[in-house]
């Protein structure tokens, strides 16, 4: 490991320093004000750890399960698009990293590589994070997702219409490489040379598609964007098996709660009948233990993705996800507890207020 990147803040550092700057900032950028991207990173400092000593915690397990894949500790690679803006590689490096890391990579719907080329690349547990495009393609697309070893299908509920990053704006951004899984049906996928702020939203998808979804094939059914409890119930209503708690790190709408935030509430309202995951705002292993203690199964990185493939390919992944871990690690043993499978209460303090908010 390089001396001098020692945490993911050091990868996100050098990354900026690598990338060019319409590319950087399409990665790093919010929507609008990015008030939620920075309350996705506020929130979770406002949660502190409550250490525990004379236990023995000389031996660690953090591995476990998601939708009953083994990985070697509770942390994935979230959906992103666009890999190559950051390595010439893209999501075969990205996947490549995951492997090194024994952990499960998302691959998205607007990936630079085609989902076959990412299954070949390696073994790892994949599961295919699905953007609605109509019956047809979505069908097409899910059914090579199948074929392809996908174990999961991760349904992205949270773009009902498109949005987009001021800063993309400014910089006049076009996406400079081919959304790959549209190869031969470019028509559905939009034109590549459409500003990224243009790209389509998913408006005709609604609650009662979900049952067609599910009739094509038999993969469990993840969604991801989930931020409210009354949706939360919608959804295993619906028989979903998991749950990816998400405000798409602040990129899609601003003025939204954290994930963090609104985490406590869906676990309620769940109330054990679907796995429940988190991203957006994770830098930390710190932050993984939180959203653990608060009832998440894993959790998922997006921007520091890019991060480690800008700096160094799929080691650079690699590199990012073990610094989780260790820092995971640490962060256990200080709470005087050996696995993340007993979390119980009273290892982390919320304030007074926090997260809670009046719903008109």
């Amino acid at each position: 490991m390089d001396n001098n990147l020692v945490s993911l803040y050091d990868y996100e550092a050098a990354a900026k320093l690598t990338l060019p700057h319409d590319h950087w900032d399409f990665i790093d950028a919010g929507a609008m004000d990015e008030n939620t991207a920075r309350r996705n990173r506020s929130a979770l400092d406002g949660l502190a750890l409550r250490p525990r000593f004379l236990r023995d915690v000389e031996k660690l397990d953090i591995s476990t399960t998601v939708l009953g894949s083994p990985i070697s500790m509770p942390v994935m690679i979230a959906p992103a698009g666009g890999h190559m803006l950051a390595h010439a590689d893209g999501e075969l490096a990205t996947v490549r990293g995951a492997a090194k890391s024994r952990t499960l990579m998302m691959a998205a719907t607007n990936s630079n590589y085609t989902m076959e080329e990412i299954a070949e690349a390696t073994t790892t547990p994949r599961w295919f994070q699905l953007y609605h495009r109509g019956r047809e393609v979505t069908e097409t697309l899910v059914r090579r997702a199948e074929k392809s070893g996908y174990t999961a299908i991760c349904l992205t509920v949270d773009t009902p219409v498109p949005s987009y990053k001021e800063r993309d704006v400014r910089n006049r951004f076009v996406r400079p490489f081919r959304l790959a899984n549209f190869t031969g049906m470019e028509a559905a996928a939009g034109d590549e040379e459409t500003p990224s702020w243009l790209n389509p939203g998913v408006p005709g998808l609604t609650w009662a598609d979900l049952d067609w979804l599910r009739s094509l094939s038999a993969l469990p059914l993840v969604l991801k964007g989930i931020r409210t409890p009354e949706d939360a119930r919608l959804a295993v209503d619906h028989g979903v098996e998991g749950i990816l708690v998400s405000n798409h790190g602040g990129r899609q709408i601003d003025m939204t709660l954290s994930s963090i935030e609104t985490l406590p509430e869906i676990v309620e309202a769940v109330d054990g009948r679907a796995e429940i995951y988190l991203d957006s705002g994770i830098r930390r292993g710190s932050d993984v233990l939180r959203a653990l203690v608060m009832g998440a199964t894993a959790v998922a990185i997006g921007r520091p993705l890019f991060w480690g493939l800008a700096v160094d390919g799929a080691n650079g992944v690699h590199q990012v996800l073990e610094i989780l871990r260790r820092e995971l690690e640490i962060a256990l043993a200080y709470c005087g507890v050996t696995s993340v499978h007993n979390l119980g209460p009273g290892l982390i303090s919320v304030p007074h207020g926090w997260g809670s908010g009046t719903v008109r």
